[in-house]
């Protein structure tokens, strides 16, 4: 018999007993629940300070109060400066992603500009991720867009390469780039290595925000051309600097007085927030781009402004100058933590009057406007949902839909997908893909395919999240298919003792057409929907969203089959020294019949790698 005086405690009197044990240390302070579930990360230059607030039974806001009462127990960790303190917090709400803390939800990393330099004729590229590969990065960039604008406008104007390394020491002749004129063919050399090196450098120079430069040596050397009766080379350098000037022209604002810096504004309504981030470098704006972090109902702007560049810039470099629209809570506290991650002084500023002040003036424009744009949005899709609950006689409206398809060609490279839906829209981050594995599956048997693909899905569920308190489990499962797949579906879940789950198989009617399927669902007659009825399209593009993701899955499985060799099972065999051996033999068979001497020919082939290959080839591996 269970004792009730056993029941963990909760609220002021959990928070007042820690009091004895702390001292006034900087450092970073967890409150969890009763479940031992992160509720809340903080820092505190003084740490027994900072719990006494939170020890108070009145004075605090409707937020903390909710988070006081639900504390059973604390987690401090010392730091030797509170500068320490606000990194070791920024990174620990990244990972724990507590309930009660501000949280950045959007992580992806940003592209840069990569020149190459380790070839006569560099390579122009996108690149995203580690910057491991020799050369000069430029960035970041907002978004892939703006990227792919910036190199159009560069090869534009400078004429470079964005081949590939293997496709420019396989041509022999100028390709269609050349006569668009995007590029000065060094390929066939239609260039030579010092003139190409020149425009590498204008490149570099107009990425540095140098171009009124480049444009008067342009300009000299066209009169030059024109003297010496270069007729040719002179129109060539004319259309380079027409080329450069339209440049200038479409880039719009670029502030004169802005060499580096990120501008950041943010705008607060109704419990949501929107931060729009600018990037401006080499005095060029290179984009922009939203963040919708979580927030309360009653958190303030510096509050959210803090963590969100605390979170922003944990695995990001900060540029010299943080142009901001408001203060966050420790101006000078976050500018030193900034300043040791960079090695060099960043700036944290809010400019009242001048240029800085009308960039974040435009800036929060966009803020204001994105903010309305995602909350009409988000009625539309509470709406929405609110439909599909009435349609279907759901609970309430779904807060986590799951839609499956699967792909194949006569049973080949078979694979499941997974969508998600839900408030916000279509949850990308949280789409999966399912490489069917089951040998003793007959080619193309859907059915086979889409108990492989749920068994997997619940059994990790299952595993990873068993009291279902982390958000992870569907509260609406949409299945591709009729009353069989339905009824397999529903087989399936009573095996796992998972029969809560509504489910709801989609089939197009009787002649197959958008607009006349018919919803079928475990003990019930099929029903259909109005033909203009808001959630049938609704369901429409949820399930044409999970049959995009599970074919465009299947093509790049099908893709990377075709690309496979037996090279790619030979151990240390990576991708580069894969290429390598490729061009050297001209395929993986001639490669099987190749000696060592040969292969030791090959650049990067070691004599143990040629040995490896050898014996791999003649030893069955």
């Amino acid at each position: 018999m269970t004792d009730k005086s056993e029941t963990p405690k909760t609220g002021y009197e959990v928070i007042q007993s820690y009091l004895k044990t702390i001292d006034g240390s900087p450092g970073v302070y967890r409150m969890l629940d009763s479940e031992s579930r992160v509720l809340y990360v903080g820092k505190a230059r003084n740490l027994r300070a900072r719990v006494s607030n939170y020890a108070r039974p009145s004075g605090h806001s409707g937020r903390i109060t909710r988070m006081i009462s639900n504390t059973a127990s604390m987690m401090f960790l010392t730091t030797k400066t509170e500068t320490e303190a606000l990194l070791l917090e920024q990174n620990l709400i990244k990972q724990l992603k507590p309930k009660f803390n501000v949280l950045l939800r959007d992580d992806k990393s940003f592209p840069n500009i990569l020149v190459t330099d380790d070839q006569d004729y560099p390579q122009i590229k996108k690149h995203r991720g580690a910057k491991k590969e020799k050369g000069s990065y430029y960035g970041p960039f907002a978004s892939a867009g703006a990227v792919n604008r910036t190199l159009n406008q560069l090869q534009r104007v400078f004429l470079l390469r964005d081949c590939s390394n293997a496709m420019f020491e396989s041509r022999t002749r100028p390709c269609l780039q050349h006569q668009i004129k995007r590029c000065s063919a060094p390929c066939v050399g239609k260039i030579s290595p010092e003139e190409y090196q020149k425009t590498v450098q204008d490149a570099q120079k107009f990425l540095n925000g140098k171009s009124t430069d480049i444009q008067g040596r342009l300009a000299a050397e066209m009169a030059k051309a024109s003297e010496e009766m270069e007729f040719e080379r002179a129109a060539a350098l004319r259309d380079r600097i027409k080329a450069l000037t339209q440049v200038q022209t479409a880039q719009g604002i670029n502030p004169q007085g802005v060499s580096e810096a990120d501008i950041i504004a943010l705008h607060m309504a109704q419990g949501q927030a929107c931060v729009q981030v600018f990037f401006i470098r080499a005095n060029q704006n290179w984009g922009n781009r939203d963040y919708y972090p979580r927030v309360g109902p009653d958190v303030d702007a510096a509050e959210v402004l803090e963590a969100f560049i605390g979170q922003f810039y944990d695995t990001r470099e900060p540029p010299r100058q943080l142009i901001l629209s408001n203060e966050v809570e420790n101006m000078d506290l976050m500018a030193d933590a900034l300043s040791g991650k960079l090695g060099r002084k960043v700036e944290l500023l809010v400019p009242k009057r001048g240029e800085k002040a009308e960039l974040v003036d435009g800036a929060l424009r966009n803020a204001r406007e994105s903010l309305a744009r995602k909350m009409a949005e988000t009625a539309t899709q509470a709406n929405l949902l609110k439909g599909l609950a009435e349609a279907f006689d759901l609970d309430g409206p779904p807060q986590r839909i799951e839609v499956y398809d699967n792909s194949h060609i006569q049973g080949t490279n078979a694979v499941g997908g997974m969508i998600v839906a839900g408030p916000d829209g279509m949850m990308k981050n949280q789409y999966r893909k399912f490489n069917i594995r089951g040998e003793d599956l007959t080619p193309g048997d859907d059915f086979g395919m889409m108990k492989e693909v749920l068994t997997r899905r619940f059994k990790r569920l299952l595993k990873e999240d068993p009291d279902r308190s982390l958000g992870m489990w569907p509260e609406l499962l949409l299945i591709d298919g009729g009353a069989g797949q339905v009824s397999a579906v529903a087989s399936i879940m009573r095996e796992y003792g998972v029969e809560d789950i509504p489910m709801v198989g989609v089939a197009k009617g009787v002649d197959r057409d958008a607009g006349k399927e018919e919803f079928y669902r475990v003990g019930k007659r099929p029903m259909a929907l109005r033909h203009n009825d808001p959630v049938l399209y609704f369901i429409q593009r949820l399930r044409d969203e999970a049959h995009r993701f599970a074919i465009g899955t299947h093509r790049a499985k099908r893709a990377k089959a075709v690309g496979a060799t037996p090279l790619d099972d030979v151990p240390g065999v990576g991708a580069a020294r894969k290429r390598a051996l490729l061009a050297h033999f001209g395929s993986a068979k001639a490669v099987g019949r190749a000696n060592l001497n040969d292969l030791l020919a090959v650049d990067g082939v070691s004599r143990a790698l040629a040995e490896r290959i050898y014996a791999f080839f003649h030893e069955g591996g």
